[in-house]
């Protein structure tokens, strides 16, 4: 980082160990240490220990938030344009980066 002269962010810098081994790790870069996270995320996909459930979670929690915003337009606006509006603001959140989906359980297939 130095050579590259960049700078590390506390607040952002998050890491998670995957062993088989329960141990407690701290990561400590330059006057800073880092303690593990139960979840992380790397471009907008969550991932944690318990399958992807914590990706699965924000992902319709999200969905759910546009729905409650596109209801208050619900009527002002023609249905074609309502339908397409739910397409662009709902299943872009649901359908980016599906091929981590892959192989999930069918409850949280079913929840998506």
């Amino acid at each position: 980082m130095r050579s590259n002269r960049l700078k590390l962010n506390s607040d952002k810098t998050e890491f998670m160990c995957a062993t088989v081994r329960r141990q407690h790790h701290l990561l400590t870069v330059g006057p800073f240490i880092v303690t593990p996270s139960s979840a992380v995320r790397d471009l907008g996909v969550y991932i944690d220990s318990g399958l992807m459930q914590s990706h699965v979670r924000q992902t319709v929690s999200r969905c759910f938030a546009v729905l409650r915003q596109l209801r208050t337009v619900r009527r002002q606006v023609p249905t074609s344009v309502f339908q397409s509006l739910i397409v662009a603001l709902v299943l872009s959140r649901s359908d980016y980066c599906n091929g981590v989906l892959f192989g999930l359980p069918a409850n949280l297939i079913q929840r998506l």
